[in-house]
């Protein structure tokens, strides 16, 4: 894909996990085509040795980020981005010219609005927000496949957008905040699929249906879905190994029903769903992947496994 001529010669990356890593490898493609610079930063030099040696810049703080005229953030949670902007050798401190920030995390929208608020304030108006969270798992992450929703004013979305389009399909879905909400609709479609696949596991086996011939027909009819596609083997297997771990699902349904409150929105389903994912999370299953809804399901009446 050719790089638009508006790419931004300075872009920065933060938060280089399972996502973020491969999601800084493109952008550093992106800079290398465009004779621009990456930037990076992290808690480890070494982590980011391989991006160091390809041609990104190692930044010794977070105010080494500031160069930047797009600062992307793949970090959890809005906390540790505000200790990335506020902390000691923080990126707001250091701003001395117009910069978008990025932030890909799943947040809060309330907690979104509140923190560009205060960016604006104390950059003299030089740091503007785009929300931009993805979907798509460390899979979308490498082969720059995510589905990204966006959220901004549409001058800062302007200048993000290039930057986004090396990492997937961005749309831009209204002001800022809207990104998170669109990330919220996301996770509790993903949570009712996985929890229903599950459920239906359980009861196919324990009826004495052959369940991955069952995952199999169901993916060629209406129940078919992205969800039922990366995670339908590993349900039928019992391979719980930690993709997306489960835990999250507590901390996004809940930025869900906020968002409900906040518009006078009833939501039936998605509460159901936070009691479910709570109850899992208590019964010890929450740092296993979200396939684990089988576990969790066969744990409410214990039965010995085949």
């Amino acid at each position: 894909m050719s790089v638009p001529q508006t790419y931004p010669t300075t872009v920065a990356v933060v938060g280089l996990g399972n996502m973020g890593m491969p999601m800084a490898r493109h952008l550093l493609g992106a800079a290398r085509e465009t004779g621009g610079t990456l930037i990076v930063h992290a808690r480890n030099r070494d982590k980011v040795s391989a991006l160091l040696h390809d041609g990104a810049e190692w930044a010794d703080d977070p105010a080494g980020l500031a160069s930047a005229s797009v600062v992307l953030s793949v970090l959890p949670d809005i906390p540790q981005l505000e200790a990335m902007l506020w902390g000691d050798h923080g990126i707001i401190q250091a701003v001395t010219a117009p910069t978008v920030l990025l932030i890909a995390s799943t947040s809060a929208p309330s907690l979104v609005r509140e923190l560009a608020a205060r960016a604006a304030s104390e950059s003299s108006g030089l740091v503007s927000v785009v929300d931009c969270p993805v979907s798509g798992g460390v899979e979308g992450a490498q082969n720059a496949e995510l589905a990204i929703m966006v959220g901004g004013d549409a001058a800062s979305v302007s200048s993000a957008m290039p930057v986004l389009e090396r990492l997937g399909t961005p749309v831009h879905l209204g002001p800022l905040g809207s990104g998170q909400v669109a990330k919220a609709c996301n996770q509790a479609i993903v949570a009712a699929t996985v929890l229903a696949l599950g459920e239906a596991a359980v009861l196919a086996d324990r009826s004495g249906l052959d369940v991955r011939a069952l995952f199999e027909l169901l993916g060629r009819g209406y129940a078919s879905s992205r969800i039922l596609e990366t995670r339908g083997d590993r349900i039928v297997d019992r391979d719980y190994r930690v993709a997306g771990p489960a835990r999250y699902m507590v901390k996004d349904l809940g930025f869900a029903l906020d968002e409900a409150r906040r518009t006078d929105t009833v939501l039936p389903q998605t509460e159901a769903l936070l009691a479910a994912f709570t109850a899992l999370v208590d019964r010890g299953y929450g740092d296993d992947d979200i396939a684990v809804t089988r576990a969790f399901v066969e744990s409410l009446s214990e039965r010995p496994l085949d």
